[in-house]
């Protein structure tokens, strides 16, 4: 039985799926899969502001990085400077009062508040209030996510 052109091409197909099969493995091993994040275990680490503790910060199935961080910021100072970044995120404040810089201006918001910012739009926030504020931060990193 001779091995024909047909047969050849189906070893190649079979060999090349096989090796994306395996490659797709490899580098799968740093997605996010199911996850469950118990405050209990959070390490604060200090800062001239506050402090943060790094919840997670990988890719997903759909995103290319999915950062999460809770901030608490000290009464009367700011987080940064107003600065932008390619990546969109939401804010969710927790506890305290702040200032948000979001289309242009400064917005007074408290507990249960959400921002979202977007691409490469300028925003900052504010502790203005006389307690720490405590917000959580997401943001992501996506294929459609513009370089800098």
């Amino acid at each position: 039985m001779a091995i024909t052109r047909r047969d050849m091409a189906i070893a190649a197909v079979s060999i090349a799926l096989t090796s994306a099969v395996g490659a797709l493995a490899q580098t799968g091993t740093n997605i996010l899969g199911p996850a469950v994040f118990d405050a209990a275990v959070f390490k604060p680490v200090a800062n001239p502001t506050g402090s943060v503790v790094q919840v997670v910060r990988r890719p997903t199935a759909t995103l290319d990085e999915l950062e999460m961080h809770v901030t608490t910021l000290n009464p009367g100072v700011a987080s940064h400077p107003p600065h932008k970044h390619p990546n969109e995120e939401l804010v969710i404040i927790r506890q305290g009062t702040v200032e948000t810089l979001s289309d242009g201006s400064w917005k007074r918001i408290g507990p249960g508040s959400i921002i979202f910012n977007a691409s490469n739009s300028l925003h900052a926030l504010r502790n203005v209030g006389t307690t720490p504020a405590v917000y959580d931060v997401i943001n992501w990193k996506s294929a459609t996510t513009p370089a800098n």
